[in-house]
């Protein structure tokens, strides 16, 4: 499996605005040129996220787009779907008529557990997460080497 640009810029967008802190709007230019993200391609990615409830826009000379809750609210998961819809890694799992052989396939559950745990693990993380982690591997204390 391969992850999109979409869900990897709309990731590190969503990570930025975590990062500049609730009350300042910012810029799709900003955030564009702070994670080197094309502005004509992060236009695009805005209003999925903002449809889905994840960013809010702010009008005015001083407006521009913050999280529409906390970063400690957010996961990864919520960005992925906004941008993608279903993370299901196969059709069948979601689509019954995908596949002739979905009632009797033996692999299906090995897909379905595999699609379980990618679905597990992005949505136990937060946007906060991400920020303390990097701000741990930053300063030298990373806790996930023996």
């Amino acid at each position: 499996m391969k992850l999109s640009t979409r869900s990897r810029y709309g990731i590190h967008a969503m990570y930025d605005l975590a990062c500049q802190g609730p009350g300042e709007p910012q810029s799709i230019k900003a955030i564009a040129e702070r994670q080197k993200i094309p502005e004509a391609y992060l236009e695009q990615l805005i209003g999925p996220l903002r449809k889905s409830g994840l960013v809010r826009s702010v009008r005015g000379a001083q407006g521009g787009y913050l999280l529409a809750r906390p970063p400690e609210d957010i996961t990864v998961g919520e960005v992925m779907r906004a941008l993608e819809g279903d993370l299901n890694l196969i059709d069948c799992l979601s689509e019954e008529d995908a596949c002739e052989r979905a009632c009797s396939c033996a692999t299906r559950v090995v897909w379905r557990r595999v699609n379980d745990g990618l679905n597990q693990i992005v949505d136990g993380i937060t946007l906060q997460d991400i920020i303390d982690d990097f701000e741990q591997n930053r300063s030298g204390k990373d806790t996930d080497t023996p």
